[in-house]
Order: C-alpha cells, then structure tokens, then sequence
C-alpha cells in the first residue's frame, strides 16, 4: 500500500463508487478503501431478513408469515433512477394539457418555441399563471415532475423547472407507465458495478481495512494511514463518516421502513411506486415520500411489499410528521424507525484537495445524489462532466449500445 495514487476514495457509498469509477475512466491511478466489509455505506442493502431485525434491534426472529429471510433484500436509503434521467389522470383538464404540450415543444434556443416566455428571466410562477393552473397543479408538477424539495423555485427562471418536467416526461414515454427504474435485488449491486468498472481501468479497492489517519500538510491532503501503512495521494474523496471536523450538521431525515401484505390504495395494485406528498397538502416546509416495491423486483417474498417513508424532520416529534403517509399504508406487519444525520462539507475542498459528499436526503429518487456528484468533479477538475463521454467509454468495454 505504500504507493502514490493520483485519488484516494473512502467509503463505498453509491456516490463514493461513481466518482470512483469516473476517476479511474479518466485515467486517474485510484485507491478505493472501505472500513466496513460491505458496500453501499449508508445506503447499503440488507442482504438478510434476520441482519434487518439485528439492525434494528427488533427481539426474537421473524415471524414464520415472512418466509425465509434470504429471499429478501432491503435497501436502508431507497432511490429510484429516473429512467430517461401514473399521476396524469388527475390532472386531464384542458389547461393541463396545453402545458405539457408547451413544455414538450420546448427550446430555449429556438423562439417560435417560448410562447413570449423568456427562459432565463421569466420566473417560473409568471409561467404556471400564463397557462391558469391552480394550487393543486403547481403543487404536483414541481415536486412531483421537477423533484423540487421547497416552492423556492417558483420565483426563479424557468428553463430549469421546465428541462426538469420534460425529463420526466420523456422518461415517461420512453417507459410507459413509470419513469422510474429500480434494479432487481435493490440498489446493493450498484456500487459493486461502479466498482468493477474502476477495476476495470486500473483501480484498486480494499474493503475492511481500518482507516488510522487522513494525512494533511500545509493545509492539503498528501495521505492516508491505514494499519501502519501510507498510501500517498493528490486528492481525497470520502462520505461525511471519515472527517467529521471537516462537516456540519443541518438537520435530520427520518425513514421507516414498512412491511406489509397489499399494495397501496387507489394505485391500481402496483407492484411498485413513488408517492410524493407535496409539502403545502400537510402544512409542512418539506414534502414526505413513499418508495414501495415488491417481489417483483425479488427484494421480498411474494405476497410481501417493502415501503420506505421518509421526509426532513421539522419538529421535536418526527415520527408524527411522517403520519400521513403511513395512514396511505394502513395495516403494517412491521415498521422499523430510523432518524439519522444530515452531514454537508463545510468548505469546497479547492484548497485541502479533500472532497467530502453530502448524506444522501429524505428524497426518493437519485437526481440531488447526482448533482452532489456532478459538483464534487466540477471542483476535482475544474470541468463540467460529460455523462455522454462516460457512457461512449463504459460501452467500449461491455460492447453496450
């Protein structure tokens, strides 16, 4: 191990695997390491139904009713990948329709396209009060379709909430009724595909190995310690957990993972779903978000279905916040509750060379964990990242199209 790496990655958090895997694709000499044996990190995958009780230290073992516990695969942190990056029927009226006829049209470079609208200075409530659509409508096309966490964006230029709907739109013709992939098995074999990828390229990773000491000299990272040992580097990357002088907290998540017997109502016995409770129908600063799978995606047994609430805590008694959505759920077999940190760098990292990701948020879905990722290569390499470049270079090694 006491060899110079142009990059040092700790921790084997999803975010941590990409930019690992990017890295090494750019012909950076990489050293990933994990103090844990299992990847994922925070957002890692339980493998086992009996690990999941441990975890949460739940007495005795599961009962009979949840068949065998190596038939299920529970994420912790539930992220669902917009597909190109069904709600519509509430929304049929005319007025709807002639915005996301508008919005499909759209094109900030072509000006037959704007209907008047100007892209770069028109905030994005001028836009909804041109088309006439209510409360309700705003509320559901901004943090349902755009993914917005807060209502801060209706007063900001709308070519970004109006990129972010014809996302999702293009997502959801490309799919059909859903914009969203989930793999099978959970989220757990992601970070192991980045990781190969960076294997692939030259890059090497270590798991269980105990991290002594992150060097720093005149003020930037030359190092890592590990069991006497001294790997030398120019950069570090790593998740919130290996440098906690060097982040701060700015607030709480709390996530429930629920177990039931029956899919969700009025969602026409979906094997899966994201539900988004947009933050203005439940009096809230922050909106409540639901993640439901099933056997479908072979994370449970059959009959089983797996939902994940989760949502910002605001208050002194978070587990009340979250009552809505687990009204949607009904009868729950089992609930497990967890409330954990939201840990954010405190400075950029220009200077130390030290780049440390954000905790992954309350969100149900990968788009802020993405451009966490786009951010931190920004600041690495003083470029914008080019995903179609990564993708020409992951196809020229699988033969993908």
């Amino acid at each position: 191990m006491n060899e110079e790496y142009d990059v040092i990655v700790l921790g084997t958090g999803l975010t941590e695997c990409i930019l690992s895997g990017i890295m090494s694709v750019n012909g950076k000499k990489v050293l990933h390491m994990d103090r844990n044996l299992y990847y994922g990190g925070e957002s890692a995958s339980i493998m086992l139904l009996e690990d999941l009780y441990k975890r949460f230290k739940i007495p005795g073992a599961p009962p009979a009713s949840m068949g065998r516990g190596r038939d299920w695969n529970v994420d912790l942190i539930p992220k669902f990948l917009m597909a190109n990056g069904h709600l519509m029927g509430l929304f049929e009226k005319h007025r709807f329709r002639k915005f996301l006829v508008f919005v499909a049209s759209f094109d900030e470079k072509d000006p037959r396209t704007l209907e008047g609208i100007d892209p770069g200075k028109t905030a994005m409530r001028k836009v909804y009060k041109k088309f006439n659509l209510g409360q309700d409508v705003m509320d559901f096309t901004g943090h349902a379709l755009a993914l917005y966490r807060t209502d801060d964006y209706l007063d900001q230029p709308c070519v970004e909430t109006i990129n972010r709907i014809k996302l999702y739109s293009e997502s959801l013709a490309r799919y059909g009724k859903n914009p969203y992939l989930y793999p099978l098995y959970g989220l757990g074999e992601l970070p192991q595909g980045f990781a190969r990828l960076s294997a692939i390229y030259g890059g090497t990773y270590i798991v269980n190995k105990p991290i002594e000491e992150i060097i720093v000299q005149n003020g930037k990272v030359v190092g890592v310690k590990s069991e006497g040992e001294i790997a030398r580097c120019k950069q570090l990357i790593c998740d919130p957990s290996y440098m906690k002088d060097r982040v701060e907290k700015v607030g709480q998540v709390i996530r429930v993972i629920c177990i039931v017997s029956h899919p969700i109502k009025n969602t026409s016995d979906a094997n899966s779903c994201q539900i988004i409770i947009p933050q203005n129908q439940v009096n809230c600063k922050s909106d409540i978000y639901v993640c439901m799978i099933s056997s479908a995606h072979n994370v449970a047994v059959q009959g089983k279905y797996i939902a994940i609430v989760s949502t910002t805590v605001e208050t002194k008694e978070p587990k009340k916040e979250i009552r809505p959505a687990l009204e949607l759920l009904e009868l729950l077999e089992q609930k497990l509750v967890s409330i954990s940190d939201l840990f954010v760098p405190k400075d950029l990292g220009t200077e130390s060379q030290i780049f440390i990701s954000r905790t992954y948020d309350a969100t149900t879905h990968f788009e802020t964990a993405c451009d966490d990722i786009k951010d931190i290569y920004k600041r690495m390499t003083g470029s914008e990242f080019d995903f179609e470049e990564m993708k020409r270079k992951k196809n020229d090694i699988y033969g993908e199209d």
